[in-house]
């Protein structure tokens, strides 16, 4: 079962959702904001459905120096989905802090808008800015590629459910799991919130490595990114970063300068930078 057939399932639910809050919280929407939110997943869910295709062969050869012959049962499958959360969060993270990986992730955080349909809000370029490799180990270790591929979908499931401003902070859960009020942070470009709450399901990686901060009544969440683009065109949204990145690796000198770029910390693809205080 893959990534798309799990999601197209649960896409019914997915719709629900977006109605219900529509209808009950409009100020938090713009129409023509979710209707690009819409084609980028629509592009997004190609783009893996086509890499999933090419790369099965792959993550087969790879399977076969597994260290362990995992069998499926309900515990593995739970320690499936925590190890990858655990390697979610190191995706997570270095999406925020590799410019190479937020020239995809940024897509996702380029609307000023919170609702569910900023879950939608994807990237076609996933696939080739490698968000796959860090899904590897688990092969390694011993889960099929099924199960893999299962686990990530369950993953990108749940956090659908994060993307909204209608529920506020949830008591003792807000110590374990990624909620709206914790993933709220991480879309904000709050001076202190900006590369916070990088997991997935589990908040708990982001309190171990340091990375966990609450949101506070005191600062609300101001969403975007720094150096906002301003556009709803799908391909725009898409490609401005990866245009950036291009244009500021051939102006770097010497492959030392060109890798740091690659590997270094994202700037912005606008001169005019936004005040992110």
């Amino acid at each position: 079962m893959s990534v798309e057939i799990i999601l197209l399932a649960l896409s019914p639910v997915f719709l629900l959702f977006v109605v219900l809050e529509f209808i009950l919280f409009r100020q938090y929407y713009d129409v023509t904001d979710s209707l690009a939110n819409t084609a980028l997943a629509l592009l997004h869910q190609g783009a893996d459905a086509l890499a999933l295709l090419l790369l099965m062969p792959f993550f087969y050869w790879l399977y076969q120096y597994r260290l362990f012959d995992i069998e499926v049962s309900a515990l593995t499958i739970f320690a499936a989905f925590v190890l990858q959360d655990f390697l979610y969060y190191w995706f997570h993270r270095a999406s925020h802090h590799v410019h190479w990986l937020w020239a995809a992730h940024v897509v996702h955080h380029s609307s000023q808008k919170m609702n569910f349909t900023t879950a939608f809000r994807q990237s076609l370029m996933y696939p080739v800015a490698g968000m796959w490799l860090f899904w590897m180990p688990m092969l390694l270790v011993g889960f099929s590629p099924v199960v893999v591929i299962s686990v990530v979908a369950l993953n990108l499931a749940y956090q659908f459910f994060v993307h909204t401003q209608a529920v506020n902070k949830l008591g003792f859960l807000e110590h374990l799991f990624n909620t709206p009020s914790n993933h709220r942070v991480h879309h904000a470009i709050n001076s202190g919130y900006l590369d916070k709450n990088f997991g997935g399901v589990l908040i708990i990686w982001d309190k171990l490595f340091g990375t966990y901060t609450p949101e506070r009544h005191s600062s609300p969440c101001r969403y975007g990114i720094v150096g906002q683009i301003h556009s709803h065109n799908p391909l725009v949204i898409t490609f401005h970063q990866w245009r950036h990145l291009w244009v500021s690796v051939i102006r770097a000198k010497g492959i030392n300068a060109r890798l740091k770029v690659l590997l270094g910390y994202p700037t912005s693809s606008h001169q005019q930078m936004s005040d992110s205080d």
